[in-house]
């Protein structure tokens, strides 16, 4: 489906600020300790933790922010977090290509939520230093679709 506006949400505006304010201080906190190699990251257990727990921190809270789209919108929202993001593509609020990068954000997210140990640290650098911009394009597009 085409990517399309939709009408204003009229989701309280203020959880919408909250919300992605959540996600652009984790993103500022990862981007803050971030070191430039995968290996540097992998050797700073204090960087690791702060960039693992604020990716987590701004995906779920990007998560929390489309489930509240969806239900605002009188739509079915999905039981599975993977789910949440393609419903929205599906809608034809968000683009595919950044619907399909946010569903596998979401996958991360749950790798940390419940194998934190098994976590691929030159994986978590690579998000850390690439994928960030589609959390922020998500909470750009949000922030507009509510007048914020």
């Amino acid at each position: 489906m085409a990517f399309c506006a939709r009408p204003r949400l009229v989701v309280d505006r203020a959880l919408i600020a909250r919300h992605v304010a959540t996600v652009r201080d984790a993103i500022a906190r990862v981007r803050s300790v971030l070191p430039a190699a995968a290996d540097a990251l992998a050797s700073d257990r204090t960087a690791r933790e702060i960039v693992i727990l604020n990716l987590f921190v701004a995906i779920q809270s990007t998560l929390d922010l489309a489930a509240h789209w969806l239900a605002d919108a009188g739509w079915d929202v999905p039981s599975t977090y993977g789910g949440i993001f393609s419903a929205l593509v599906e809608h034809g609020v968000l683009p595919s290509g950044l619907g399909d990068r946010l569903t596998s954000a979401s996958g991360f997210r749950n790798l940390v939520a419940h194998q934190y140990g098994a976590l691929d640290v030159a994986r978590v650098h690579a998000i850390a230093s690439s994928d960030l911009g589609d959390l922020e394009a998500f909470c750009a597009l949000i922030a507009r679709q509510s007048g914020g």
